[in-house]
């Protein structure tokens, strides 16, 4: 069983994935920036460490892995668009701070959710509010694979409220909705199976049994036909 520490841990995908990794048997810490946000995280069985990560160095974020013992990170933090200088703020420079902490802290495993069409190119026009984000995680994706850690990196579709019947692992991102629970079961099974290490997983809502379809999914690096 791993020690985990969820980053973005009051998130919608967060608080998906949390009780699921604790029913799993894994030790669950959960970074949150409200402290209001504590008695939601307790109730998934997760621990809640408050933690801005937006302004949080890679000493502090070292400091909170070290506490937890962590083994195994899990970025699913998000500025949440708009704002361009907080979206490079968290999507990229803090990404880019939890992966060298992890790094210092000796952590293994790291799982990062990003988008179907991570480092595909920018498919928008400078001046639009995703642009940000698209060089944001592409970047941050890139950082991850340059590291030594044992990433996994995550690319769903649109994400959804609905829930899903199966997964469909596939490149194309038309049409490409995907529920958060599904994205949430995807971590998990990520963290279950050790053949997902060094894998760039793009993935929608199918109809493909979700742990069988993790295992199978081809072995690349990016998300880029």
């Amino acid at each position: 069983m791993a020690n985990i520490v969820i980053i973005g841990g009051h998130g919608k995908v967060a608080l998906l994935s949390e009780p699921l990794l604790v029913r799993a048997g894994h030790q669950v810490t959960a970074v949150i920036r409200n402290q209001e946000q504590f008695p939601s995280v307790e109730s998934t069985g997760a621990k809640p460490v408050l933690l801005n990560i937006h302004s949080a160095s890679t000493a502090q974020l070292k400091q909170v892995f070290e506490e937890a013992n962590a083994d195994t990170i899990v970025w699913t933090a998000g500025a949440g668009g708009g704002d361009a200088s907080r979206t490079l703020g968290v999507d990229l420079h803090a990404a880019v701070r939890s992966i060298d902490a992890a790094t210092e802290a000796g952590v293994k495993r790291y799982v990062m959710v990003s988008y179907l069409g991570s480092g595909a190119g920018h498919r928008v026009d400078e001046d639009h509010s995703f642009y940000a984000y698209e060089t944001a995680k592409a970047v941050a994706d890139a950082y991850l694979r340059d590291s030594d850690l044992q990433y996994t990196i995550l690319g769903p579709g649109t994400l959804l409220e609905e829930d899903f019947d199966g997964i469909e692992v596939n490149l194309n991102p038309e049409n490409a909705g995907t529920s958060r629970q599904l994205v949430a079961e995807v971590i998990a099974a990520c963290i279950a199976d050790d053949s997902t290490i060094g894998k760039a997983i793009p993935f929608s809502n199918g109809s493909d049994e979700v742990v069988a379809a993790v295992a199978a999914a081809p072995q690349r690096s990016n998300f880029r036909k």
